[in-house]
């Protein structure tokens, strides 16, 4: 007789994780939920489900959705959830992993039509959060609360990737032409100032002439045709003139 009873024992003992909850029915009723640790399970009368509490992560594979502006795309995202109610997940849903994936591949197609394609590549969190909402408030009477949602990857048709791709050369050169012509006119204000100081100074043009013809000359490849200004032919002209 001893020997059966150890023998039940054994059978009957249940490991329960930290990270788990048991949840024991006697004779097909619900008893109660277990906490970690080992366990009696008495066979034929009870049985128990664990259930994993930890934060699950799903991929929720490719949808092909159409935005509200009539553009096909495909779009994938991942979902964070977790357990907070092991009963409700055991005993109100039969697969609560599963129902949540179809229910995070429906919201998602429901949303991405509800938006059209530039809000949909701009404002990728708000989204997210949007289908993050939907799914946590529908899942909540399966004893599931939803972490957070990310939308992976968000791939458009072959002729609208070009559109786009044309249309950010054409911002790109007008930016580039915007910036060039800008230059020029600093350049011009700057020449224009130069100039002003220029011939406002006596002497400061003489001058910068004697700092160019140094730096031509420093290169002695170079053949230097220099003009004399006319104020210095002026100015001998006149010093003969009073010698002779």
């Amino acid at each position: 007789m001893i020997p059966i009873v150890v023998f039940v024992l054994l059978i009957s003992i249940r490991q329960v994780n930290q990270y788990e909850r048991g949840v024991t029915f006697i004779t097909g009723r619900f008893y109660k939920v277990k906490e970690p640790g080992w366990r009696l399970v008495v066979p034929i009368f009870q049985s128990m489900t664990k259930v994993d509490m930890r934060i699950t992560v799903i991929d929720v594979p490719d949808q092909e959705a159409i935005t509200h502006d009539n553009v096909s795309v495909t779009v994938n995202a991942v979902v964070y959830y977790k357990v907070k109610d092991s009963r409700a997940a055991v005993i109100d849903i039969q697969d609560y992993r599963y129902a949540v994936s179809q229910l995070a591949q429906t919201t998602m197609r429901n949303v991405v039509g509800e938006v059209e394609l530039d809000q949909l590549l701009a404002n990728r969190d708000e989204i997210s959060l949007k289908i993050k909402e939907i799914v946590d408030k529908a899942s909540d009477p399966w004893g599931i609360s939803v972490v957070t949602v990310e939308l992976k990857h968000i791939e458009l048709p072959e002729n609208l990737k070009r559109t786009i791709g044309k249309q950010a050369e054409a911002e790109r050169e007008r930016r580039a032409v915007i910036i060039s012509s800008q230059g020029e006119v600093t350049a011009a204000e700057n020449l224009a100032r130069a100039a002003e100081i220029l011939s406002s100074s006596p002497g400061a043009l003489h001058i910068r002439t004697l700092h160019s013809i140094n730096d031509i000359s420093s290169d002695q490849s170079n053949t230097v045709v220099f003009a004399v200004p006319m104020e210095i032919l002026r100015a001998i002209e006149g010093f003969t003139k009073k010698n002779s």
